[in-house]
């Protein structure tokens, strides 16, 4: 037996209900974003390592994460959920690493934009998992991601700095770690609040995995130099713990279980464009509105045909069952990937 399906009212009053979600989570990207914006100016200007700025951002993040959620109290954890989470602080800290280095030598923007890169689980899903006919689509998505990563390489955004697709790979290798570490998170727990206690779990050991890199980087920087004195930025410090990586944290799993918005959407995207166009006219960067238009519409076509279900069975799975546990995540990891 079929069930009735939700008049015109129903839609109006559920998208007005979800109208303040909306707001704090396109706040909360403006932050975040601003955030991004700030460490790239310290980074450039300062010279600072950006494994040692970015170990420094962990440490009071994994204190705060702990503090707050106190995985060790409540029901026990597994050791099936333990160990994935501590493997995922280590893909974490990798992720940390190369997103540092890409935001550092290619500029805030395309950083941004090449976070996106972890659509391409979706191909590779479908190319695993998939019906034929979504593997071709898949791959059309993928070609478009692409195509629009090779002009935010050319300079489309830029009228001073051509760069080329080598220097874009580290970046993009970044969002596709970020996009794995999305998906361990998922796979380990659906359930929101057990997923917030293995991300403190999980941010902890990235921390711990970073220490010895850090380390290592300043030794480097003191045998480099005769002081070992850093440049310090508050703001930069500050923004980038309390919004590039906690509040942001909080935000996006909100919009992932109440709006059924993922990071790698074409609506998450949307969100994030507009806070870049406001970031860039506020720091008055050498920005080409135009190209980043084009860009970001071919990235979005991208996005959407390599994340996609079918489109003709889409409103069937539209609103799965988070509290079953195997259905949910069924369909979360079929939509793939972040």
């Amino acid at each position: 037996m079929m069930s009735p399906r939700p008049n015109s009212d129903d839609r109006g009053s559920s998208n007005f209900r979800h109208t303040p979600l909306q707001i704090l989570h396109i706040i909360a990207s403006f932050l975040r974003i601003w955030s991004v914006y700030s460490m790239y100016r310290y980074l450039s200007r300062m010279g600072v390592s950006v494994i040692l700025f970015i170990f420094c951002c962990l440490v009071p993040s994994s204190i705060i994460f702990l503090l707050l959620q106190k995985p060790w109290k409540g029901r026990p954890l597994l050791n099936t959920q333990m160990v994935p989470s501590v493997i995922n602080g280590g893909i974490t800290a990798l992720y940390f690493i190369l997103w540092g280095k890409g935001l550092k030598s290619c500029g805030p923007v395309r950083a941004l934009l090449a976070e996106y890169s972890g659509a391409v689980l979706g191909v590779l899903s479908a190319v695993l998992y998939g019906r034929r006919g979504h593997v071709w689509k898949k791959v059309g998505g993928l070609i478009a991601m692409l195509a629009s990563f090779y002009f935010l390489s050319q300079g489309w955004l830029r009228t001073e700095q051509v760069l080329g697709m080598k220097e874009m790979v580290v970046p993009l290798l970044a969002g596709i770690l970020s996009a794995l570490r999305r998906v361990i998170a998922r796979r380990v727990s659906l359930k929101i609040t057990l997923k917030r206690r293995l991300h403190a779990i999980t941010i902890t050991s990235a921390t711990c995995f970073l220490f010895p890199v850090a380390m290592w980087d300043l030794i480097i920087v003191s045998k480099s130099s005769s002081s070992v004195d850093l440049p310090f930025s508050a703001w930069a410090f500050l923004s980038t713990t309390l919004f590039g990586i906690i509040l942001i944290f909080y935000v996006d799993a909100m919009a992932e279980e109440r709006l059924h918005m993922v990071f790698s959407s074409p609506r998450h995207l949307m969100v994030a464009g507009g806070c870049i166009i406001v970031m860039e006219m506020v720091y008055k960067m050498d920005f080409s509105l135009i190209g980043f238009i084009i860009c970001s519409l071919i990235l979005g076509f991208g996005i959407y045909e390599a994340t996609s279900l079918d489109h003709g069975r889409k409103d069937t799975f539209q609103k799965p069952d988070l509290s079953n546990g195997m259905l949910g995540d069924e369909l979360q990891v079929s939509s793939l990937p972040t």
